[in-house]
């Protein structure tokens, strides 16, 4: 009684030190985008916040396919142990990086107008996110080794980089945005620069020779890719959801509100990267307990880390909706450095309509990260795709022409709600 009793306090104890320290991880990367949202707001007004927002779907784009490779390798190798699974993420890893960094020294306006830049906003969405993309290898890297170091038995080094990288980042904000004038420019190259100082912070991990993945020799394969990618796939669709849905959001709200309406909702979008950084950081932190514990055939523990993954993300739901409903004033105004009265009213009830989605969306995204961790990808692939394409889309254009700019808000909270009563009758485990 007494061992079983202190396993389950050991997979308890694991599991909170895991997820609190993946969340700090992901709260730092989300940081970076927060942090350039504050100072364009200051340096740039609601024009700045309006270019961000539109940029924001790319920087979405390539944090999924980083975080898919990452954590997919990741957890691939938790259960295997053979570095092999490593250097085919590295390939990938670096594959995908050129593909960003070429499209962001040649088609940044090009991407800005596919997002849906107009003439006012045109010019400073391309600046930021030409250098975004061109920073797309310290980005990519970050996510592969915070992954692989995290899963690698040091968890709390992740945590003091992506926590000094942004850091880091808040300071060069400031300096490149105001003493040096540099503009949505300089906030851009602010946030390249935060990945670069975490990714030389992991390395510590390598130079002290802690690392137990190494480079080996591979022959580069599609089904390496694959492998690789698979237990990931349920992240990239999250993230590659997001950025859809700020996609689809900006056309619909720019139609009905302007480039305010825009702004408006690049203060939710950037609180809502925030609060997915919680849900998703709970998600990737049970993950390599979940695969250890699965690879092991130890069911009760799978199940113990399951329920409390469902109980934590109930309690982060109650939590997170009670501030932001009592804190919507003060959060909008700290955004909205012109103090305009259109944008804070559209923000106000935004804010109280769109995370209505937060009591569905956390139990949603653990139990897609569950079935990833333990091998049923499909299970995980359909709740990803149905909450970030099938039914978002379809959702959002219906309940905009019902309701307007509140149908907009509103349509995450159904989407979410569907995606909730479908996972009911999904099985819990394998089969």
């Amino acid at each position: 009684m007494s061992d079983t009793k202190n396993t389950a306090l050991n997979i308890k104890q694991e599991f909170f030190k895991y997820v609190s320290l993946s969340i700090l991880g992901l709260i730092g990367i989300s940081c970076y985008i927060l942090i350039d949202t504050y100072f364009i707001s200051k340096g740039e007004g609601n024009l700045g916040l309006t270019a961000l927002n539109v940029a924001i779907p790319a920087f979405y784009v390539m944090n999924a396919i980083g975080l898919m490779i990452g954590i997919g390798g990741a957890t691939k190798y938790s259960i295997t142990k053979k570095s092999e699974i490593f250097t085919h993420a590295l390939i990938i890893s670096v594959i995908f990086s050129i593909i960003f960094f070429m499209a962001g020294v040649f088609f940044a306006r090009n991407i800005s107008v596919l997002l849906g830049a107009d003439d006012n906003v045109i010019d400073i969405t391309a600046s930021y996110l030409r250098v975004l993309l061109c920073f797309s290898p310290a980005f990519m890297l970050n996510n592969l080794f915070m992954a692989f170091i995290r899963n690698d038995n040091k968890p709390h080094l992740v945590t003091v980089a992506m926590s000094l990288g942004s850091l880091f980042n808040i300071i060069f904000d400031y300096i490149f945005i105001f003493p040096l004038g540099l503009g949505m420019f300089g906030a851009a190259l602010a946030t390249g620069f935060s990945p670069a100082i975490s990714l030389l912070i992991m390395s510590l991990h390598k130079i002290k020779k802690q690392n137990s993945f190494h480079i080996v020799s591979v022959k580069p394969s599609l089904s390496a890719f694959w492998q690789i990618s698979a237990p990931g796939m349920s992240t990239f669709i999250t993230e590659l959801a997001n950025s859809v849905v700020v996609f689809v959001f900006n056309i619909i709200i720019l139609k009905i509100s302007g480039n305010i309406g825009v702004a408006a909702y690049g203060v939710i979008a950037n609180i809502a990267m925030i609060v997915m950084a919680l849900f998703t950081g709970l998600s990737q932190g049970m993950q390599p307990l979940l695969s250890r514990e699965y690879g092991l055939g130890h069911k009760e523990n799978v199940k113990k880390l399951y329920r409390l993954g469902i109980t934590f993300s109930l309690f982060l739901s109650i939590a997170v909706y009670i501030f932001l409903f009592i804190s919507a004033y003060p959060v909008i105004s700290i955004f909205n450095s012109e103090g305009n009265e259109t944008l804070t009213n559209i923000a106000y009830t935004g804010i109280h309509l769109y995370f209505l989605s937060l009591f569905f969306t956390g139990l949603n995204i653990v139990k897609s990260g569950y079935y990833s961790a333990v091998n049923s990808v499909k299970y995980g692939f359909i709740i990803s795709i149905l909450r970030g394409f099938v039914i978002i889309i379809p959702a959002v254009f219906i309940m905009s022409k019902l309701l307007g700019i509140n149908g907009v808000w509103i349509s995450l909270a159904v989407t979410d709600g569907i995606v909730f009563l479908i996972c009911c009758f999904l099985p819990n485990k394998k089969q």
